[in-house]
């Protein structure tokens, strides 16, 4: 009996011992650091030291609203907007647009900060914490270089939904080769190619299309080279010229609407049933377009006229130069006003039906010496090219761009490729 209670006990120590060494293996736990979260920086402030709340300008709201509702009082609202109206008018605020209030963390969580959102790069600062400062910014931008190419099959903008691409770069587009090419009447088999740019705020938000850096367009067989030039003696600071250095741009547009279609030609003997066939001049050009639609100068110049009187209605007229002049009729709204010098392309009105119409369009009358001509049969000038002390500059902008379009493959040659060479990796096999 005492032998198995000795054996007992020295079993236990045995056990007692054991376990003891496995404890004093086992590795020590080890503490973790979690590091500090950083803190959150935006619009040039330190988010941490202020509640935030983000928000949409809702139909009804005013800025004064806005800031009342956030416990800022009438007073310093007015103060407010008579000290920043040459920076930034506070009644113009839209309703859909974000903005970001930045209150204080105490009891009262008052308005200190207000940030409009202008659009996805633009804002506005108004900060009223000790003085009062209103700031116009940008968010930091992020540019991407991007090419494709594409085959009409039916019309442009189709074709850039076949291929997935933001339709605002056919309408660029458009507008580089207004003066050389009729959008309205391509052909099945017209293929283009293009190195544009893509805009993006903070690296992740997209924030449109920035310019076309080069382009062609093959209409009817025959490619229309167009590069993008910037220098300070050219009119706006840029415009596009071809592989010879001639502009693509005229010194008139072949219509006033970014996408042009004719309902009713310039014609002096037109016949109408509605006046029982008598002969009736029609001296203007008509251009088809719903309502709404923007109406483009065809050229610079200055407007003489922007008014409303009977059967034109609505109307605007620019004095190109000596020569020159043009008007356009039955605007739903006139933007242009007298004295405003507008560029080719710049909105000036609007379509609608005011005055003698029968339906939404453009009348579009051009002026040659005082007399109404038809454009369509007038040898309009074209824009200067390039000089010959820019052609230099020029050459080494362009050719770079040249190769890379002339490297970019159409989208059937593309196919043709990748045919043949899966023909090759089968043979191989």
């Amino acid at each position: 009996m005492k032998l198995k209670i000795v054996f007992s006990v020295l079993l236990i120590a045995v056990i007692a011992v054991a376990c003891g060494d496995k404890k004093e293996k086992t590795n020590p736990v080890q503490e973790i650091a979690i590091p500090e979260s950083k803190p959150v920086k935006a619009y040039g402030y330190l988010l941490d030291d202020y509640v935030v709340e983000r928000d949409t300008v809702q139909s009804g709201d005013s800025f004064g609203k806005i800031l009342f509702d956030s416990h800022v009082d009438y007073g310093t609202i007015q103060e407010i907007s008579d000290s920043i109206k040459d920076i930034f008018d506070t009644r113009k605020i839209h309703p859909g647009k974000p903005y970001v209030l930045l209150k204080s963390k105490d009891t009262t969580a008052a308005a200190q900060v207000f940030i409009y959102e202008k659009n996805k790069e633009d804002y506005i600062v108004i900060d009223f914490q000790d003085e009062l400062i209103a700031e116009e910014k940008s968010h930091p931008v992020t540019i991407i270089e991007r090419e494709i190419s594409g085959v009409i099959n039916s019309n442009l903008s189709s074709t850039f939904d076949e291929l997935d691409t933001n339709v605002l770069v056919a309408y660029k587009m458009a507008d580089i080769y207004a003066w050389t090419i009729d959008f309205f009447k391509l052909q099945k088999g017209d293929r283009f190619k293009v190195v544009y740019e893509e805009r993006y705020v903070n690296d992740t938000v997209a924030a449109g299309i920035g310019r076309i850096k080069a382009s062609l367009f093959e209409h009817k067989g025959r490619p229309v080279y167009a590069y993008h030039f910037e220098h300070d003696s050219l009119p706006g600071g840029s415009d596009y010229f071809d592989e010879k250095g001639d502009n693509l741009r005229r010194a008139f547009l072949k219509g006033p609407l970014k996408f042009n279609r004719i309902s009713s030609r310039y014609n002096l003997k037109r016949r109408i049933k509605y006046y029982g066939y008598k002969i009736r001049p029609h001296r203007g050009t008509d251009f088809a377009g719903a309502i709404g639609t923007p109406i483009l100068a065809t050229a610079d110049g200055t407007v003489t006229k922007s008014e409303r009187r009977g059967g034109n209605g609505n109307y605007v007229k620019i004095r190109h130069n000596g020569t020159y002049e043009t008007q356009y009729l039955h605007m739903q709204k006139r933007i242009a006003r007298v004295g405003d010098f507008v560029r080719q392309g710049d909105v000036i009105g609007t379509i609608g039906m005011t005055g003698n119409t029968g339906g939404p369009h453009v009348c579009y009358r051009f002026w040659k010496n005082g007399r109404e001509v038809d454009p369509f049969k007038e040898d309009l000038p074209a824009s200067e090219p390039l000089e010959d002390y820019l052609r230099p500059i020029y050459d080494n902008i362009m050719q770079p761009l040249e190769r890379q379009l002339d490297a970019i493959p159409f989208a059937s040659e593309s196919k043709e490729i990748e045919e043949i060479s899966e023909i090759v990796e089968n043979q191989d096999l």
